[in-house]
């Protein structure tokens, strides 16, 4: 069986660098923290008042009051960058093409906002406080489902619930459908919305989330460096349009990027800490290098998970030192969420936009905070900022509690 060639015809992302995915580009470039005090709640009595918050959104700017009141702030998410996505990929979905468009998303943890204020309802004042839309708001596939409501799109629709590599496993499933024919294009990516009091508070007793740089939060996300202290959540979404690459020609599209390689494996080893010796890691990148016929030295830069708790810093870098060899310290590593947090579930959305924009303009981006380097972590980790450095490839990474792991791969598109 032939395989289609699949590629990049649109991007999209809201994020704490920005509302679209220009902004965000253009903050990542710059070497911009969009890590700051959180506003959504009081966080009074909480250990850590920080977070990569989107204080500007405003779906109401998009969508109209009475939709957006029926859905959480993850499904806002999905729907307002869906609607970007479309309008920068110029695609038109008719009667004629809907069946052959499909939203495959990854959701980390849904409508967590949606349970804490119902529950509160609940216990309050009583069963009869609960709203009919509850249940609806808090669904991880409502996503999926409400962009394709806003879309048209009636191919195939999903969400994909894998924890940190949610995103990345979406944009994985989503290559491969097109890429056996099942699709001509499929909206796909990740979004997520756990800046609440419950999210901060599972994941600090967790000792997972930073609470040492409360008073500089510009400085508290320090992948790779001796002096991080955890990760730092961040909320938003990033989505692409991936196409057949037949019909993005046909209809004339600007291509971002291709899509050439994707895997995932597994751990089997912790319900949320990663195996020390990085094996885990290593498969599923060996694994998406095989998917593209690649061999090591082929890479130049990866798009790092680096989630800036030792654990997975410390796992990382030993799974691309046994994949890559001494090649290794040949690869250009940037870690974004140095810049945006952890956004969880979408964090593989908005890392793949980068690495997309990565690929279209030829710019490598940095990892701010990175002044210490961990000895543990003896690879080249772009401390020093962007560069102009022309990848023919990127492989981006995304690994999530229960062991899983996602590895992508984008090649650079020749216009």
């Amino acid at each position: 069986m032939t395989l289609r060639r699949v590629v990049v015809t649109g991007v999209s992302a809201i994020t704490p660098l920005g509302l679209d995915a220009k902004t965000t580009w253009e903050g990542i470039i710059s070497g911009k923290c969009g890590i700051r005090k959180i506003t959504n709640f009081d966080t009074t009595g909480f250990d850590t008042d920080i977070a990569g918050e989107i204080s500007e959104f405003n779906p109401e700017a998009v969508i109209s009051a009475k939709q957006s009141k029926r859905m959480d702030r993850f499904v806002q998410f999905s729907v307002c960058g869906a609607l970007q996505l479309m309008e920068n990929s110029g695609y038109k979905i008719t009667d004629e093409n809907a069946e052959d468009v499909g939203v495959i998303l990854g959701i980390g943890l849904g409508g967590l906002s949606t349970i804490e204020v119902f529950h509160s309802k609940l216990v309050a004042a009583g069963p009869s406080r609960v709203s009919p839309f509850f249940i609806p708001m808090l669904i991880s596939n409502m996503a999926p489902g409400q962009v394709a409501i806003f879309t048209g799109a009636k191919g195939p629709n999903m969400a994909l619930t894998s924890a940190c590599a949610s995103a990345t496993h979406a944009i994985g499933n989503a290559y491969t459908e097109i890429a056996l024919g099942r699709c001509e294009a499929i909206i796909t990516g990740g979004s997520e919305a756990t800046i609440t009091p419950m999210g901060i508070s599972g994941f600090t007793s967790m000792k997972a989330l930073c609470t040492k740089y409360n008073d500089t939060p510009e400085k508290s996300s320090r992948p790779f460096d001796m002096d991080r202290a955890g990760f730092v959540m961040g909320e938003g979404t990033g989505m692409l349009f991936l196409e057949s690459l037949d019909s993005a020609l046909e209809r004339g599209a600007y291509i971002y990027a291709e899509v050439v390689g994707a895997a995932g494996s597994d751990d089997a080893h912790h319900m949320v800490a990663p195996r020390e010796d990085g094996l885990g890691m290593a498969m599923v990148m060996r694994r998406a290098l095989k998917d593209a016929g690649l061999s090591p030295e082929q890479i130049t830069h990866i798009n790092a998970h680096g989630t800036s708790t030792h654990a997975n810093d410390a796992a990382e870098s030993k799974a691309i030192k046994l994949v890559f060899g001494d090649h290794a310290k040949n690869i250009a590593i940037c870690a974004n969420k140095s810049q945006m947090g952890h956004l969880l579930g979408a964090a593989g959305g908005a890392e793949s936009v980068i690495s997309v924009l990565t690929l279209d303009s030829g710019m490598v981006p940095g990892t701010i905070n990175y002044d210490t380097p961990d000895p543990e972590c003896p690879l080249n980790y772009m401390g020093d900022g962007p560069k102009k450095l022309d990848p023919e490839y990127v492989l981006c990474n995304s690994f999530g509690f229960g062991g899983t792991n996602g590895s992508v791969i984008f090649k650079r598109y020749a216009h």
